[in-house]
Parts: structure tokens; C-alpha cells; sequence
């Protein structure tokens, strides 16, 4: 089977980044005689796979897998207006895909109740941690906070700070009363840095990611609504306590695993946040050679 995979979002610094690096990778391992190609015109192969919404074709030549990570544009329009107007044509697409991966029964729940597809052509396939996030020895957390001027305890936050994204609640996350300063990792834009009383780490890679995560004494994460939400794994492989929002796709992902939190409890998760100690539980022990063998199986099931 030769598979055209569209690696355009690899780029990405945010978590559809990171899927599509690391399923491609695992992909490639995993492929036992069957062959990858980066492309996002699908000539001359079996399969096209896109893993964003946005490669999703109306028509296509052969078997196309789209990968859906949500459907938050669509299911709350006023504030996501613009994009949802973008989208619009790319939804037309994921209806006449033949196989979609979503990252969580959730969504897929998601995608039957507002894009009208039937449950039998969607597969659940979860995410994991890239290989960098482990726990890390002590002098790699410390240069690591060093550089960003951070001492003793800390919160973390991680995720996109390019715009204001109204699910994600940073600015109302910044402005909740604490006793532990609050680092915002991330590539950020001017309205970023005009959140008061927060660090600002910028776009880092993996590496002092990890550090940082490791370095937490716990990874906040206030979205009010996530398709699967991977910082929070991620912080579990580093060995670092995770306070989320008990919406459903996380509550999915790290039931048993976090403290979650009602939705409209900042405060609370903060406080939480504060209160973690570890050892924080083990990540779910799903991989992403895992995913690329359910990724391998949808294949060849869309042929």
C-alpha cells in the first residue's frame, strides 16, 4: 500500500504539530513494506490521509482519511466566526471522507451529532507523549528555569498564545489569584504579553519543554471545552501532577489520572494546582506506534 500523507501542518507549534510529526514518524516505523509519501495531492497512491481539516478535499481521486481534532469552530459559531466561515467547505469535505480519526469518543460523538456521519466510518484513535517527554534530571530543570528567570515552584500552562482562543481561558486563568507564579509556554503575540503577572517562556523545543513541565508542581489546564488535550499528557510523562476542567474530551483522556475540576472553577483549579504534590500518575500507556498501527488498519479498511 503507498500512502500520500499531507505533512503540510508539521510545522505547526501547536498540538496539530505534533501529531502530524510524530504519527508520520511512528508511521514510517510501523509500515511493515508499505510506503509513506509526503504530499497533499494524492496521485499515484492508494490511500490520502490528511491529518488537519484544513487539507480535506470535496473530491478525491483515492480513499481520503481525514483527521478531526475537534469541532469546536462549528459548535460555538459566535466565537469562532471567522474561522468557522473557513471551515465551512472543509466540513463538506470530512462528510465525503472515507474513514475519519478522531482522537476521542467524544468527538466522535461530535462529528455524528453535527456533521451527520454515520458512527461506522469514524475510528477513535488516541495520542501520546513524543519520546523527549520523560521526567528529567535536576540540573536540566534548573538551566532550564534559570533561563526564563523562574525560582522555587511554579504553575505551568502550554499551548498556542498567537491569538486569543476563547475555549483556552488564558487571560481569565492570569488574572486568578495565586500564590505560585504562572509560566505560559508558547509561541505569543502582542496580546500575550500584556497579561499581567505571568512568565512568558515562548516557543521552546522539546527538550526544555520537557524540563519546564518536569520542573512544575503541576500543569494547569483551563479549557472549557478540547478535542483530547495532549499538554496534559505530556506533563504525566514528565512526572508532573495535571489540575484540568472535567470537560469531555479531557475528562476521557486523564480520568483517574488528574484532578479535574468543574468548568467554571478557575479559582478552584488553580488552587488545586497549588495544592498538587507527586508522584503524579503515569500517562496513559498508549503510543504513538500504537496510533500508527490503528492509523495502518483504517488504510487499509478505505481502500
Amino acid at each position: 500500500m503507498r500512502v500520500a500523507f499531507d505533512s503540510r501542518p508539521a510545522s505547526d507549534p501547536r498540538g496539530i504539530g505534533r501529531y502530524t510529526r510524530c504519527l508520520l514518524d511512528a508511521l514510517r516505523e510501523t509500515g511493515d513494506g508499505h510506503e509513506v509519501v509526503e504530499a497533499h495531492r494524492p496521485r499515484g497512491v492508494d490511500v490520502f490521509h490528511t491529518p488537519w481539516i484544513d487539507g480535506a478535499l470535496v473530491r478525491s481521486a483515492v480513499p481520503q482519511v481525514v483527521t478531526v481534532h475537534d469541532l469546536v469552530p462549528l459548535k460555538r459559531r459566535a466565537e469562532y466566526l471567522r474561522t468557522g466561515l473557513r471551515f465551512r467547505l472543509r466540513y463538506l469535505a470530512v462528510t465525503r471522507a472515507d474513514r475519519i480519526i478522531v482522537p476521542t469518543h467524544a468527538v466522535a460523538d461530535d462529528v455524528v451529532a453535527h456533521l451527520g456521519v454515520d458512527a461506522e466510518r469514524i475510528a477513535v484513535i488516541g495520542e501520546a507523549p513524543a519520546h523527549a517527554f520523560r521526567p528529567r534530571p535536576a540540573h536540566e530543570v534548573e538551566r532550564a528555569t534559570a533561563r526564563h528567570g523562574i525560582r522555587g515552584d511554579y504553575l505551568i500552562w502550554v499551548g498556542g498564545l498567537q491569538v486569543p482562543d476563547p475555549r483556552k481561558r488564558v487571560a481569565e486563568l492570569a488574572a486568578v489569584p495565586r500564590e505560585l507564579p504562572l509560566v505560559l509556554v508558547g509561541p505569543a503575540s502582542r496580546w500575550a504579553r500584556d497579561l499581567p503577572g505571568v512568565v512568558l517562556a515562548g516557543r521552546v523545543d522539546d527538550d526544555e519543554l520537557a524540563a519546564l513541565d518536569a520542573g512544575a508542581r503541576a500543569l494547569v489546564f483551563g479549557s472549557d471545552e478540547e478535542g483530547f488535550g495532549l499538554p496534559p499528557v505530556e506533563a504525566l510523562a514528565c512526572g508532573t501532577p495535571v489540575v484540568a476542567c472535567a470537560v469531555p474530551g479531557v475528562s476521557e483522556v486523564l480520568e483517574g489520572r488528574a484532578t479535574l475540576v468543574e468548568p467554571d472553577d478557575l479559582a478552584g483549579l488553580v488552587r488545586a494546582a497549588q495544592e498538587a504534590t507527586r508522584p503524579a500518575p503515569d500517562p496513559p500507556p498508549f503510543t504513538w506506534q500504537d496510533a500508527a498501527r490503528a492509523t495502518w488498519r483504517v488504510y487499509g479498511s478505505a481502500g
